[in-house]
């Protein structure tokens, strides 16, 4: 936790100056008054104590997910709001707007750069490994649906016909999800050929499948 004293005029010049103090965004500080400014006296010759105030501010790892990527969407002049949430294995950060599909790419190529980045420079700031998945307009869930059927269709068309198909590049993240979705197939199975970022998922029969 970091924190810091502010004094000025009134309580909120005190925040912002310990809110400089601490190079942070003052939406994600809590804060504590120690003194209320006091009036001064008659015909203001006496008193005009400033108020002071300590500000407090723990590294949270939601709450730096959302400002890195709050300030990089500010930089690339994107308009974009932000909701945080935490699963049991990681925090999420869901990014809504106009105009979002810069933030997305071919194939969500630039949101997995950006998830990349946003566990970069969370990471940097924490003592422990902490996972951040960044989703844009609930891209991530239609691709996911989208996935799955594509398996579903394909698993059946190698049943049917017992030759192998090879899919298209996709990234770890979308390989993850075919593999997943036909795990407990009986008669295909699934695995992963060539690099990055050109690896592909292959389904193909499984041999003795009855």
């Amino acid at each position: 936790m970091k924190v810091a004293e502010g004094t000025g005029k009134t309580v909120d010049e005190a925040i912002a100056d310990g809110v400089l103090e601490l190079g942070v965004d003052r939406r994600f500080v809590n804060t504590e008054i120690l003194e209320e400014p006091a009036k001064k006296g008659l015909f203001g010759f006496l008193g005009g104590r400033p108020a002071r105030v300590r500000v407090f501010y723990e590294d949270d790892p939601g709450i730096l997910a959302e400002d890195f990527i709050l300030q990089l969407c500010d930089a690339m002049k994107v308009r974009a709001a932000t909701k945080v949430s935490r699963d049991e294995d990681h925090w999420r950060v869901d990014i809504t707007g106009p105009d979002l599909g810069i933030l997305i790419g071919r194939r969500g190529d630039t949101l997995e750069a950006l998830q990349y980045l946003t566990n970069l420079a969370v990471t940097k700031r924490l003592p422990e490994r902490t996972r951040i998945v960044v989703d844009v307009e609930g891209y991530r869930l239609r691709r996911e649906e989208t996935l799955i059927r594509l398996a579903k269709r394909l698993s059946e068309k190698v049943r049917r016909t017992g030759v192998r198909v090879v899919l298209e590049p996709m990234n770890p993240y979308e390989r993850r999800i075919i593999h997943t979705s036909l795990q407990d197939e009986e008669r295909v199975m699934t695995l992963s050929e060539g690099a990055d970022p050109n690896r592909r998922v292959v389904i193909s029969a499984k041999r003795n499948a009855k």
